[in-house]
């Protein structure tokens, strides 16, 4: 169970740094728009990319570094163009009440938008893919399988404890105020991202 235990305390200490994946899932929890699939969706991928590490593809990605280059600018793009959206956002008056929380993206556009902020950030697989399944080698026949099913459990944790922990914020978001800082906070993470990918480029 050592294995098992060290999976969920690497996993988690990974997961739960600010990010534009936890950005996301915290404000479509707060709008209670498609969250739960949200959160599954990002939970799977945590999934298959730690299960992919664990099964040794990490050297792939270390053996083709146009992988990550391609990931880093890519998502880069991404993350200033859903900036700006946050941006412009913080500009428009919005609470939630019984009406607006109706409203929202359509699960299709929120699927894509997850696909987006998980899979074109490189960090997700230097993390997971890499990170996670170096640490894994440190463990022999079934512990590191024990460890891997421990990170993918704290994923799981965190990304649906967060969905459902949004709702206990529901009263602060009644206020418009309130979602103006939480959409330039959400448009410093992600273009403060942005930076930090394209910036080895420049």
């Amino acid at each position: 169970m050592q294995a098992f235990i060290q999976g969920i305390g690497v996993g988690g200490s990974l997961i739960m740094a600010v990010g534009a994946q936890n950005a996301f899932v915290l404000k479509q929890g707060l709008k209670r728009s498609h969250s739960l699939p949200i959160a599954a969706l990002c939970s799977l991928i945590d999934a298959l990319m730690i299960t992919a590490g664990v099964a040794g593809l990490g050297h792939l990605i270390l053996a083709f570094p146009l992988i990550k280059d391609i990931a880093s600018i890519g998502g880069a793009v991404f993350l200033v163009v859903y900036g700006a959206r946050a941006l412009h956002s913080s500009f428009i008056p919005q609470a939630l009440s019984s009406e607006s929380e109706l409203k929202g993206d359509t699960l299709r556009a929120a699927v894509l938008t997850t696909l987006g902020i998980s899979l074109l950030n490189p960090h997700l697989y230097l993390d997971t893919v890499v990170l996670l399944g170096s640490i894994s080698t440190q463990f022999d026949g079934a512990d590191r399988p024990l460890f891997g099913a421990g990170a993918v459990l704290a994923s799981f944790v965190w990304f649906f404890g967060l969905s459902f922990g949004a709702k206990y914020l529901s009263p602060l978001f009644k206020k418009p105020k309130a979602w103006c800082y939480l959409d330039r906070f959400i448009c410093l993470t992600m273009w403060s991202i942005a930076v930090a990918l394209i910036w080895p480029y420049l």
